[in-house]
């Protein structure tokens, strides 16, 4: 039997994200550590980081997407450079690892079930 490999997706690294409040121009961005944090990682190689220069997502702190052609995407904001990066990590794999990519309630970290700002149907979907 064939072995079968997840098709790939691609995790969106705001990269200007800032905590509210925060006003400091000359400090690194929270979106620019989280960024750094998650290029130290070793992701399996089905899942692409990029950064992003803005998701207009500013009141829900560093923000990431899941996407990939033919699946839902997801935002997910509230996120911590120092407290979230295995967070991420956990539900990017999940997440490529669901061909629709709806990864089950219950297997979603706390965090993402808590802060998940949009929900997107792919193009290929006509209802749901």
């Amino acid at each position: 039997m064939q072995e079968t490999h997840p098709k790939p997706i691609e995790l969106l690294v705001c990269k200007s994200c800032r905590h509210v409040g925060a006003n400091s121009e000359d400090e690194t961005r929270p979106g620019t550590r989280l960024l750094e944090a998650l290029e130290g990682t070793n992701l399996p190689p089905e899942i692409t980081l990029k950064s992003v220069s803005c998701f207009a997502n500013c009141s829900n702190g560093c923000s990431i997407v899941l996407r990939s052609p033919e699946r839902w995407s997801y935002v997910y904001g509230n996120l911590n450079p120092a407290e979230h990066v295995d967070v991420i990590i956990d539900g990017a794999k999940k997440y490529l690892n669901a061909a629709d990519g709806k990864v089950p309630w219950r297997e979603r970290s706390d965090h993402f079930r808590k802060n998940c700002v949009a929900r997107i149907p792919p193009i290929e979907v006509e209802n749901d």
